[in-house]
């Protein structure tokens, strides 16, 4: 998603003018296919009988094929946008890396655990599959919300492969020490969790490792044999619409699996999705403005609000339903997740480009990067 530079210069000196009113249709109109899908998905789960069972009948890991495809499309566009030749910039910047992981690592997981027991001290198991999804680092969708923000690509591949690692080797002992230590020091009821080690080298590995190697290998040949040009003004474009496609089948395809619990459960889903809007609206306005004090432009700015404000369900949700079931509470917690998570992170892209220019005065946010 870019914005036209004729477009910019047409608003003159209305810069702070409405960004949503600048976009493209397809783009403006973007939160209405992405509410579109999810209701879709809702209702064929519901109401087509056999469907969630049919989906779910094979499996990568402890994911359903369908959705691992859809991610797979989802990703790989994004990826081959990267300009990986220029990734070393990222890590050689301490304040960005930093900050990041300790949004990541430290910050989330804690705002999580702080918004689960203050929201949902009665219900332990939809506090546990909170907590669960706040240790489950976003190494997928970010990176859509990133782009459609006008975020640094190069950044975001840097900082998704970072928190990759980090979930490999962290995950099970966060999970240790905010179900079970933490809890104890603090007096509250503890949860005993055994994570697979599998599950989550499983994810990272389809969901991470795949597209990365294609879009890698995409923008090396494809650069080698028709030069950066050609690449950039000319086969990027072709391959873009995918991103969108594979989003909204991922959203149909996940919806369609979970459907009937979270039609059967409205209130519940009502009491878990406050504590989610917080944190995703915590997470990232910290981020946002963390990064701004510490001296960030636009673009890494976004890039680290957005990485800090969003979660692997799909990692959440195959945990908690090889730890406590698919039909445990916990379950259920996994799967309402993106339920908000998608539309709440879809409006925090146009906030994004509606405060750069009051917050970033000095940067272009729709300048290609």
């Amino acid at each position: 998603m870019q914005i036209s530079r004729q477009q910019l210069v047409e608003s003159g000196a209305s810069e702070h003018h409405s960004v949503a009113g600048r976009l493209s249709r397809l783009d403006r109109f973007l939160p209405v296919w992405i509410l579109a899908a999810m209701a879709a998905g809702l209702l064929l789960g519901r109401f087509v009988p056999g469907l969630p069972a049919a989906l779910d009948a094979v499996r990568i890991g402890s994911v359903s094929l369908p959705i691992a495809i859809g991610l797979l499309v989802m990703m790989y566009p994004v990826l081959a946008k990267v300009r990986y030749d220029e990734t070393r910039r990222v890590t050689a910047d301490r304040r960005l890396m930093g900050l990041s992981l300790a949004l990541n690592w430290v910050v989330g997981p804690a705002v999580m655990f702080t918004l689960a027991w203050l929201a949902l001290p009665d219900l332990p198991e939809y506090r546990t599959g909170l907590i669960i999804v706040g240790l489950a680092r976003c190494i997928a969708m970010v990176l859509i919300w990133n782009d459609l923000a006008c975020g640094d690509r190069e950044t975001a591949a840097v900082l998704v492969a970072v928190n990759s690692v980090f979930q490999v080797i962290a995950f099970s002992a966060l999970g240790w020490f905010y179900l079970q230590v933490l809890p104890g020091w603090l007096g509250l009821s503890t949860t005993s969790a055994d994570f697979s080690f599998r599950a989550i080298f499983v994810s990272v590995l389809v969901f991470l490792g795949v597209p990365l190697v294609a879009g890698f290998g995409t923008r090396t040949f494809g650069e080698r044999a028709k030069g950066r040009e050609w690449y950039e003004q000319r086969f990027l474009p072709r391959i873009g619409p995918l991103a969108l496609y594979g989003l909204l089948f991922t959203i149909v395809v996940l919806f369609a699996l979970q459907g009937n619990q979270i039609t059967s459960r409205p209130w519940d889903v009502a009491r878990i999705a406050l504590p989610l809007v917080a944190y995703f609206a915590v997470m990232w306005l910290g981020g946002l403005l963390l990064s701004r004090a510490v001296g960030l432009d636009y673009a890494h700015s976004a890039t680290v609000a957005f990485t800090a404000a969003g979660n692997n369900f799909e990692l959440a949700i195959a945990v908690a339903i090889g730890t406590f079931g698919v039909t445990s509470g916990q379950a259920l917690a996994g799967v309402v997740g993106p339920l908000i998570e998608v539309p709440v992170l879809v409006g925090l892209v146009y906030v994004a480009l509606w405060l750069a220019p009051t917050l970033f005065p000095h940067d272009d946010p729709t300048v290609p990067r």
